[in-house]
């Protein structure tokens, strides 16, 4: 298996040729599959955490965040979990799809995508997780501790998400530096540079080199032409 494409042996940034039968236990053991689910995991699990304890009942009867009261923080925190949730499942549907592109354009715009949008959502689970944490330091405990699991939770999976979209990226990365050099059906005379000149009519013939006169050009078998007129000469014995 080759880890630097993803688990694929291909020719296109990284995937195999278009219109090859699809392998279920193939695709789900390739390591960028692996990795999109766990990010979808983990997203799950910090969306989710927030989502069910982490709002509490003030005395007037609303809704309040158990992060310091601040609702920006599970806000942010149920976002970036959803939003990261989804991206994930998209990007699982898109590894199937990317081996159905016969379009070298087409996949590299997917592998750009994938790139940066991995690498961005790495730096917002970085955000989330300095943010989170430095919030929850300053919260006063919950009553009887209702929530703090999830806070807890939520911040863990945070900063484990980091490197789930970090590996990602990389991962992207390097199937954009694969590009398409490998091609198995491009022509071998546009790669290769011996063929630049062109071809030649002999193996040794050279470019300054004249062509020479055809054979049998002069007068053969006794004929003359005289006036334009052939002359017969009677051979002699």
């Amino acid at each position: 298996m080759d880890f630097a494409t993803g688990g694929i042996q291909g020719n296109f940034y990284g995937g195999s040729m278009a219109g090859q039968r699809f392998d279920p236990l193939t695709f789900i053991q390739r390591p960028p599959v692996i990795v999109r689910a766990i990010c979808w995991l983990f997203s799950l699990v910090v969306f989710g955490s927030i989502t069910s304890n982490g709002w509490m009942k003030d005395e007037n009867n609303k809704d309040i965040c158990i992060i310091n009261k601040n609702g920006s923080v599970c806000s942010y925190a149920v976002w970036i979990g959803l939003i990261g949730f989804f991206a994930a499942m998209g990007f699982i549907a898109g590894e199937y799809l990317f081996d159905q592109m016969s379009s070298a354009k087409s996949r590299k715009h997917y592998v750009i995508i994938d790139m940066a949008f991995s690498a961005f959502w790495a730096f917002m689970y970085f955000v989330g997780f300095c943010y989170i944490s430095s919030q929850w330091s300053k919260s006063e405990d919950p009553p009887n501790g209702v929530g703090s699991g999830n806070v807890t939770c939520a911040i863990l999976f945070s900063f484990l998400s980091i490197f789930t979209w970090a590996i990602s990226a990389y991962y992207a990365f390097l199937r954009y530096k694969t590009g398409v050099q490998e091609i198995p059906f491009q022509s071998t005379y546009e790669s290769d540079g011996m063929n630049q000149g062109g071809y030649s009519s002999y193996p040794d013939a050279n470019d300054n080199e004249q062509y020479q006169e055809p054979p049998f050009s002069q007068p053969q078998m006794g004929v003359q032409q005289m006036g334009g007129q052939q002359n017969f000469q009677a051979p002699t014995y």
